[in-house]
């Protein structure tokens, strides 16, 4: 996907203009970033990994009030996208931060939400998972322990919500991430996939389930844990088992421990 600017084309804002409070709503406003298709990176890791992964992006905001690091001169330089000096003040409200402005933010594209980008192997579904935050937590730990993608179903939060954008620390430029309305789309494309469920009344352990072939590891909402669709759609539905007083795991550490387990299994297979 070409970028739609040239990287000569360079524009100022200094006032909260019609452009800005575009950039403003894609902060809060998800069915705007859905229609315009487009969210904002803040952080040097995720800008720079944008970059490095060949992610469209269309605009590169800087600080039009200091020098720039060579770093964001880089990416300037590397990047043919619309470069638009900022009002220091205007940045700090894009960056949601009260002090010192960052010293650049991307407007980066969406990509299409097509299965056909996550190549078959180790793959996490996070269905209906309410918390931007756990979300982009299982988008890093998918990244960090080999898997080829994360498919987000139901009615979700938004992987590309600047919490879930920042929880993932660039990690949602490394690995596909696709939104999908429910299982059924999923289990047609899954086809030959053993899936594993999650569940604290699972039967069996985690480590007895075999997870060194092509598997989808199936993590549900925090509260009321997979649908009924998707557990009639598992193989078999696996605990992490624990001790101590909580009766539970928070949906994203759950999802960081499977995947471990997946990611030893398949070292030592």
């Amino acid at each position: 996907m070409d970028p739609p600017f040239s990287y000569a084309e360079q524009v100022k804002i200094t006032a909260r203009n019609a452009t800005f409070q575009q950039w403003q709503a894609l902060l809060t406003n998800r069915t705007k970033r859905h229609h315009l298709g487009e969210f904002l990176v803040h952080g040097v890791r995720p800008i720079t990994l944008a970059v490095e992964h060949g992610w469209p992006l269309g605009t590169l905001i800087y600080d039009m009030s200091r020098p720039l690091s060579a770093w964001a001169r880089g990416i300037l330089d590397a990047t043919p996208a619309t470069q638009v000096a900022m009002a220091p003040e205007l940045l700090r409200e894009l960056s949601e931060k009260d002090e010192d402005a960052p010293e650049l933010i991307a407007v980066a594209a969406m990509p299409a939400d097509d299965l056909s980008r996550i190549a078959s192997g180790l793959v996490v579904v996070a269905d209906r998972m309410s918390s931007p935050g756990n979300i982009g937590t299982l988008v890093r730990s998918a990244d960090a322990f080999g898997a080829q993608g994360v498919i987000v179903t139901g009615h979700a939060a938004d992987p590309y919500d600047p919490k879930s954008v920042r929880a993932s620390t660039g990690s949602l430029f490394a690995i596909p991430v696709v939104r999908q309305p429910g299982p059924d789309p999923v289990l047609a494309w899954a086809r030959g996939l053993t899936i594993v469920g999650t569940d604290e009344k699972g039967e069996a352990d985690i480590a007895d389930v075999d997870l060194t072939g092509p598997v989808m590891l199936a993590i549900g909402n925090e509260t009321t844990g997979l649908s009924s669709g998707w557990r009639e759609a598992c193989d078999i539905m696996a605990r992490i088992p624990i001790t101590g007083a909580a009766s539970s795991l928070n949906a994203a550490t759950a999802a960081t421990v499977v995947l471990y387990e997946a990611a030893r299994q398949r070292r030592s297979h």
